[in-house]
């Protein structure tokens, strides 16, 4: 009767996630998040979690999930102590993506596939093994679509009439690709459309709130009403610039505009309101579901993809 029930249970598995087997039915699951206080990664990781547990049958404390506290140094003490434990996988959200190589070195030799999420490592990185993967969407996409929203607007950016579309840039982590993308395709999408663009203000915020209200404030009171965009690699920056413009006496879609990327529930409803120009849905219900595919598939040693991509959807009024 045992054996017949657990057969059942193996079988829902599959048929829920597509991928475990009777073998695999239960891994123990190794999650490192870069920071717990970020918004986005706090929606993708307990996503992530009800998705292995309630849907793909893996048992709550077969999963352990780790904060890095945005510290490369202890996240790194913690992927060790998973490949210590024989974890059968591990789904890993670097604070550094340029740690990626060492960690991939470590857990090869330990014959623990990796899953790597939302930070993207280089390629050279993901060649050194045939049991890592990276889940994310591509941030040249995210980028690409804020510069599109800008462009689409009735006066195309360019909303103190100058002739130039005159920005701000408030970027995550440089290091990050996705910054990096999110900042270069946001001004690419534009002058593809053929724009001219200016650049007046750049700094890294490092996907803060605080930091993005700092930053706002401190580009308006320098440039005033010579800005006509503030792009922000993602939402919680986006919000903490929106509470910058209000206080300098500035209108979003009046005399200024504003984009984010993650599409937050708070910030959805903004741009709902016409209080933030446009988002950019980083889908993580989609992402954090493939990325616990990908694990589970790589614990039934079925061979992975080196990518695997989640599309990023234009989010406006």
């Amino acid at each position: 009767m045992k054996k017949i029930i657990a057969l059942v249970m193996a079988l829902l598995v599959v048929m829920l996630c597509g991928v475990a087997s009777a073998e695999t039915a239960a891994p123990k699951i190794g999650i490192a998040i870069y920071q717990f206080a970020d918004n986005f990664m706090t929606l993708y990781r307990e996503e992530l979690v009800r998705y292995l547990t309630e849907d793909c049958g893996v048992p709550a404390e077969n999963i352990t999930v780790m904060d890095g506290k945005n510290d490369q140094a202890e996240q790194t003490n913690q992927i060790d102590a998973f490949i210590a434990d024989n974890v059968d996988v591990m789904i890993l959200n670097l604070v550094q993506s340029s740690s990626a190589a060492s960690v991939i070195q470590k857990a090869d030799a330990a014959g623990i596939p990796v899953i790597f999420i939302n930070r993207e490592p280089v390629k050279e990185d993901l060649d050194l093994s045939e049991i890592v993967c990276y889940v994310g969407a591509d941030a040249r996409q995210s980028g690409t679509f804020q510069g599109e929203i800008v462009a689409e607007t009735e006066n195309k950016g360019d909303i103190n009439g100058n002739g130039t579309v005159d920005y701000v840039m408030i970027m995550g982590d440089p290091e990050n690709i996705d910054a990096q993308y999110r900042t270069e395709y946001s001004i690419k999408a534009l002058e593809d459309a053929g724009l001219t663009v200016n650049k007046l203000f750049e700094q890294r915020g490092d996907w803060d709130q605080t930091k993005g209200q700092e930053l706002a404030a401190t580009a308006l009171s320098q440039y005033g009403n010579d800005i006509d965009v503030i792009f922000c690699n993602n939402d919680a920056m986006a919000l903490g610039a929106y509470q910058a413009i209000v206080d300098a006496g500035r209108v979003v879609n009046e005399d200024i505009y504003l984009l984010g990327v993650d599409c937050l529930d708070e910030v959805k409803a903004m741009v709902e309101a016409g209080q933030i120009t446009g988002t950019v849905l980083n889908d993580h219900v989609g992402q954090s579901h493939t990325a616990a595919d990908a694990a589970l598939k790589a614990v039934a040693g079925e061979k992975l993809e080196q990518y695997y991509w989640v599309d990023y959807v234009k989010v406006t009024k």
